[in-house]
Parts: C-alpha cells; sequence; structure tokens
C-alpha cells in the first residue's frame, strides 16, 4: 500500500486522522493563512502538535516550514524542566514590537497550562495561550480569533473531552501514537505534571481498538501507546479492560507489527505486562521505568510511592522474563538535600540494574510543585558534577551491553536513510538504534533481518542479510 505522505483519511469515534500531507478535501476550501508550529518536550507533546496540526489543517490554514512564512505562530510548549520553559519565553521574545509582517502567536501544551493569562502580561503580542486538554475546544478559539479576537484561552484541565478531536495529522507514515491515558495523580513532589495536565482520565477501550484497526487498514504497522502513567490506565468501559489486556488486543489487530507504551510507573507495573510481552513478539520487549533515584530517602522525599528496593523486584521480574526484556530509564540527580552517599546509591543502581538506556537531568525546580520550597538546594556546579559522572557510567554499561551483541540477528523497522548511499537507520522491538547497511533499494517502513558487525555507546551497527525476505 502506498501511503508515505499520500492522502489518508479515516473517521474516529474521537474525530479524524490524516497523513502528513494536506488531504485533498481540504484544497477546496478557502485558505485562512499559514501556520507554523514548534513543539518542545516529549512524544505526548509531539502528538499533541498532531492534533493541532490536524485542527488548523481542517480549517484550511496551509503549514509551513519557517516563521517568516507564517501568519500564525504556534509554541507547543514543555514546563518538565525549567530550561525548557525558558526556551518557549526566548522564542516570544523574538516577536516583540516590530517582527515584520503582523502575525498570530499561540502558546500551547504545558507551559500555557502553568502560566495561564500571565503569559499575555508577559508578552503582550501573543493571541491564544491553550493548555493539551483543551485542544477539542480549538475550532472555537480559532473561529474566536478569526472574527477579531486578540486574547483567547482555553485552559480547562478536568474534561472528559480529552480525548476528542476534531481531526489529527500523521506525521509518521507507519508508526502512529494514541494517547489512552492522559494527566497523572500519582504527585511526585517535584513535577508540574498533575497541574498542567490535570487528573488520570482514561480513553475507553473499545475507542481504542476502533482507531487501532483504523490505522491498520490505512498502512500503519506500529503503535505507541501514551501516558505520563501508561500503566495505569483504567477503561471507564464496565468490562474494565487492564492495561495488560488492551496490549494483548492491540497485538491481535491484523496489520500491526509492533505495539509499544510509554511512560510505565513502578507503582502500577505488574507481572501481568511482562505476561503479555513473553505472550506475543508484536508487543514489544521494552519497558520505560523511570526510577529517579537509587535512594529510598530521597524517593521518599520525591513522593514516588516505592522504595528501591521495591523497585528492584520490579526489575527482577522484568529480567527474569522468558523473552529479553530491555529497560530504560528516568533520573534525577540534584534533588534538594540529596548528599553524596544518596547520590552513589543512584550509582550503584545503574551497576545493578544495567538499563539500556538512560535519561538523566538535573533537579530544576518547578511552579506549584512541594520541592520548590524545600531547603537544601544542590549547587548548580554540583548537580553537573553528578550529571557527568553519572552519564559516563551509563556510557560504560551501554557500551559493554551492547558490544555483547555483536554477531547477533536482529529484526530491525527501517526509519530513516543517510546521505551516505546505501545506509538505512532503525528500531530494534527493544528500541536499540541500528544503523544499517544495504544495497537492496526502498527499504523505508520495512522490517529487515540485520546481523550486528559493531557497537557503539549508542546504536549497533549491522548489515542487512537479505537473503531473507524482507517484511
Amino acid at each position: 500500500m502506498q501511503k508515505a505522505f499520500d492522502i489518508a483519511l479515516h473517521s474516529l469515534a474521537g474525530g479524524i486522522s490524516v497523513a502528513a500531507s494536506e488531504p485533498e478535501f481540504l484544497h477546496g476550501a478557502p485558505e485562512r493563512g499559514t501556520f507554523y508550529l514548534e513543539t518542545f518536550g516529549c512524544q505526548m507533546n509531539d502528538h499533541d502538535s498532531e492534533k493541532v496540526a490536524g485542527v488548523l489543517l481542517s480549517r484550511g490554514y496551509r503549514q509551513v516550514e519557517s516563521i517568516e512564512a507564517a501568519s500564525f505562530v504556534l509554541y507547543n510548549t514543555c514546563s518538565i524542566r525549567e530550561k525548557a520553559a525558558q526556551k518557549v519565553f526566548s522564542r516570544l521574545g523574538e516577536f516583540r514590537e516590530n517582527s515584520g509582517t503582523p502575525k498570530k502567536i499561540g502558546v500551547l501544551g504545558c507551559v500555557a497550562q502553568q502560566e495561564g493569562e500571565k503569559i499575555f502580561h508577559r508578552s503582550p503580542w501573543v493571541n491564544l495561550v491553550c493548555g493539551s486538554a483543551s485542544y477539542s475546544k480549538l475550532p472555537e478559539l480559532l473561529a474566536q480569533l478569526e472574527a477579531g479576537e486578540t486574547r483567547v484561552t482555553g485552559l480547562d484541565t478536568d474534561t472528559d473531552e480529552t480525548f476528542e478531536t476534531e481531526l489529527t495529522r500523521r506525521d509518521n507514515p507507519w508508526r502512529a501514537y494514541l494517547t489512552i491515558i492522559e494527566g497523572c495523580d500519582k504527585a511526585c513532589s517535584y513535577c508540574v505534571v498533575p497541574f498542567t495536565r490535570g487528573p488520570e482520565r482514561s480513553r475507553a477501550s473499545d475507542s481504542v481498538l476502533s482507531e487501532l484497526k483504523q490505522l491498520a487498514e490505512l498502512g500503519y504497522t506500529e503503535v505507541q501507546f501514551l501516558g505520563q502513567t501508561v500503566n495505569s490506565y483504567a477503561d471507564p468501559l464496565s468490562n474494565k479492560m487492564k492495561f495488560s489486556e488492551l496490549l494483548r488486543a492491540a497485538a491481535e489487530v491484523p496489520g500491526l507489527r509492533r505495539v509499544r507504551f510509554t511512560t510505565s510507573h513502578p507503582r502500577d507495573f505488574g507481572h501481568d505486562i511482562v505476561e503479555a510481552i513473553e505472550s506475543d513478539e508484536r508487543i514489544c520487549n521494552h519497558v520505560h521505568l523511570p526510577v529517579q533515584s537509587g535512594s529510598t530517602r530521597v524517593l521518599r522525599a520525591m513522593q514516588r510511592t516505592y522504595s528501591r528496593e521495591e523497585y528492584l523486584e520490579k526489575i527482577a521480574m522484568i529480567r527474569a522474563a522468558r523473552r529479553p526484556i530491555a529497560i530504560t530509564s528516568d533520573i534525577i540527580v540534584g534533588f534538594p538535600g540529596e548528599t553524596e552517599k544518596e547520590f552513589e546509591e543512584t550509582l550503584s543502581l545503574l551497576e545493578a540494574v544495567k538499563y539500556e538506556g538512560v535519561f538523566a537531568f538535573k533537579y530544576s525546580p518547578r511552579p506549584n510543585t512541594p520541592a520548590q520550597s524545600m531547603g537544601d538546594a544542590i549547587p548548580e556546579e554540583e548537580q553537573s558534577r553528578r550529571l557527568a559522572v553519572l552519564l559516563e557510567l551509563q556510557r560504560k554499561i551501554q557500551s559493554e551491553a551492547n558490544e555483547k551483541l555483536i554477531g547477533q540477528r536482529f529484526e530491525v523497522h527501517v526509519e530513516g536513510k543517510s546521505r551516505k548511499e546505501n545506509q538505512w537507520s532503525g528500531h530494534t522491538s527493544c528500541h536499540r538504534v541500528v544503523n544499517v547497511s544495504s544495497t537492496q533499494p526502498d527499504l523505508l517502513g520495512k522490517y529487515i533481518s540485520v546481523e550486528v558487525q559493531g557497537a557503539t555507546p549508542n546504536c549497533l551497527v549491522g548489515a542487512h542479510r537479505f537473503e531473507e525476505p524482507a517484511g
């Protein structure tokens, strides 16, 4: 099926989905203007931007690749770390006073929810402030702007309309994101998500499975379930399908080759999820399980709801699976009051778990969080030192682990082509990046057998063994 960036339109329980180009049915509509959309943050923000772009396309806007060419500039924002939020306000500063052709400016996502109407006071040239839970109201908000209003807001967080969007534009021609749970109830002391995205709301399982079937019919072969705590999924239907049951049901959808999920919370990670991964190779053998710290005292200060020992029990359960499962994690260094000994406990946790990958960050105080008012702040220089030490240890762990894979074969989903001739890139089921040499043409989107011939800390290097038919 030729799909890539061709026309692809289908109706969903929550709206419509189209592929990355503008579908022809929009071309007859009068053009309302051009828009430029920049996204900050995680995969959920990427998927939110797909929803926003879809709504704009449906109203006759045309997406452009530069701010200069746009009449409407939107920033979909992240506020998890201070630098991400600062970057947004730096972007907004570019529009101070005279910025050439008059433009409408919109701030979306977590910074929009966090700052609310204060954004108008800080950057008076902004016209739209809309949090992620209010994207279903975008058509109404856009209509207000088109009618001449200069400042409009959508700042609800607790709404049943979270999963209802008019249209979703899919940026990737083979992999589709699907948010199955929005918000968070965990109340970690450092995290702004409960404030910016609201309480946990789960999408009905029948709606999820209906969309999966339609995505598969369009040619999508990989789906990734998204949620701040995706495994805390609580089906609102009477049959109450468990998260592990939803994974199994998704894997059975004809046409899907891979089902991924992120991000999991240790509290709600049970053996049933491991059993689901063991039961069906279409459920990817990769678990992202944030730990944040290796010290039980720091975990309690973070209000993470588990101890070091309890977390390691979850790890042991995953490592004992009949099918090898890769584990990645998030770690915060320099949390208020973290001693050198407690930091060393985090290092020893890395040694014990031997993660396949880690996202590590310096603690950043966020508004509306209990940790913001904690004493014993760790100096920036010491935070930087600890981060460098941790990353160097993790680099060593990954290098040793990847070198052990030389000579093994993996199925790789090819997602990119290098500028170098006969060079491709993709991911294994366990989410390792693989750079592939192959003389076969047109591998994009295909599943191929690759023999690993080399390794770096961050990727594998291999050759396509195309005596086996490509998928």
